[in-house]
């Protein structure tokens, strides 16, 4: 019954051409068929209410929802993720940490094969490098297959962007915001932490307010958040004035100067919160409250990224292709690593001081379902919702 429904959003989406956004039922999932036929699932089930989030990864599948293995990355890698965001190699071992719900139990032999297959140094245990923990520093929690894939992701985007950094893995016990919001405030806690990033959200509610300052306000770190995947409408912790806010793009080979190009990622999150006000930094005329993204990267799963998981529940696992607002913000992340600067970070303040080490993303847009100013939905010069104030061109903006 699982596969029949699936098979009929997917024929569905199909049929109608473009990208179309579903949810299977059964699995409470987001399936999206996109202009090249390629089939995403996200990775983890929607959030089944308010103070609750899900994760923003989504692995390519086939029409029985297995994901797509391949016997070798097929995706970006490091080298591609590094020359298309004009990124230099780094000095030092700041340590980014990542937060996510769940264990993930491969999470660091994955990392491993990972790393190895691109020639970067290794990240252990043993030698320092890598530690997992639960959200408190004890224990880890239970495991769970679709955030394990999002941990995966996580992993291997720090590791692209910066190989000498250090990771702190910090699993939530589940994925309500109380529980991701103690893990966030450990990883702050943690000698060595430059940066934090989250790759999940959920709807907005009226205490977010509250509990934007007392798990994201951490001056000092950079602190990221997907903005989502689901095109416009605003999620929180992504909605926090203490973060930086990250958008989706897609990604593309050129013949430019660059190398690559970029429009907006349909899926991408966007828009105006309804709770948290504007910060001072923001100065964009169509939102009065805190608008939705600050910058983007890569993020659509149709020009996505490699990645090492073996912890499915079907499928077997294995090399991987990746997109979602989840790519983005341990990109980001990894980014302000590099940069070497958090100490000066306050908010998502940085970038918007800092445009000219951005690169601009001027056309596509996300799933607007009649957004208005066109603006908070579409690529225009200058700021715009789902990618921001752009893309890393450097270091300089962070």
């Amino acid at each position: 019954m699982r596969n029949r429904v699936a098979l009929v959003l997917i024929a569905f989406a199909v049929a109608c051409g473009g990208e179309l956004n579903s949810t299977d039922k059964s699995l409470n999932h987001i399936i999206t068929t996109d202009e090249q036929g390629n089939v995403h699932m996200s990775s983890c089930a929607a959030a089944a209410g308010l103070g609750i989030a899900r994760c923003h990864s989504h692995v390519r599948v086939d029409p029985n929802l297995n994901p797509l293995a391949t016997a070798g990355p097929t995706g970006y890698n490091p080298a591609d993720l590094k020359s298309a965001y004009k990124l230099p190699a780094g000095t030092g071992t700041p340590t980014v940490a990542i937060v996510d719900a769940f264990d993930d139990p491969n999470a660091e032999s994955d990392l491993a094969t990972y790393r190895a297959q691109f020639g970067l140094p290794a990240c252990t245990t043993a030698n320092g490098c890598f530690r997992k923990v639960g959200q408190t520093g004890g224990a880890v929690p239970a495991s769970d297959a679709g955030w394990a894939e999002e941990i995966s992701l996580d992993l291997d985007m720090v590791s692209a962007i910066c190989p000498n950094c250090h990771i702190l893995l910090v699993e939530a016990t589940s994925s309500t915001i109380a529980n991701l919001g103690a893990a966030v405030n450990f990883a702050a806690s943690q000698p060595g932490v430059v940066a934090i990033s989250n790759s999940y959200g959920g709807s907005e509610y009226t205490a977010e307010s509250t509990d934007s300052s007392k798990f994201f306000n951490h001056p000092g770190i950079a602190v990221t958040v997907s903005s989502g995947d689901s095109g416009f409408g605003v999620e929180f912790p992504a909605a926090s004035q203490f973060v930086t806010a990250v958008g989706g793009t897609t990604l593309t080979r050129s013949t430019a100067t660059r190398g690559f190009t970029e429009t907006v990622w349909s899926g991408a999150g966007s828009g105006c919160s309804g709770v948290i006000a504007k910060p001072t930094w923001q100065h964009d005329t169509g939102c009065a409250r805190r608008t939705v993204a600050d910058v983007s990267a890569v993020a659509n799963p149709s020009t996505g990224v490699s990645v090492f998981d073996t912890f499915q529940v079907t499928g077997g696992g294995g090399w991987l292709v990746f997109g979602g607002t989840s790519v983005a913000s341990p990109i980001i992340a990894s980014v302000y690593a590099l940069a070497g600067n958090t100490a000066s970070t306050v908010s998502g303040s940085f970038p918007y001081s800092h445009t000219a080490s951005l690169f601009d993303v001027t056309s596509g847009k996300n799933t607007n379902r009649n957004c208005s100013p066109a603006y908070l939905c579409t690529g225009s010069v200058g700021y715009d919702g789902p990618s921001g104030l752009g893309t890393p061109n450097g270091t300089g903006a962070f």
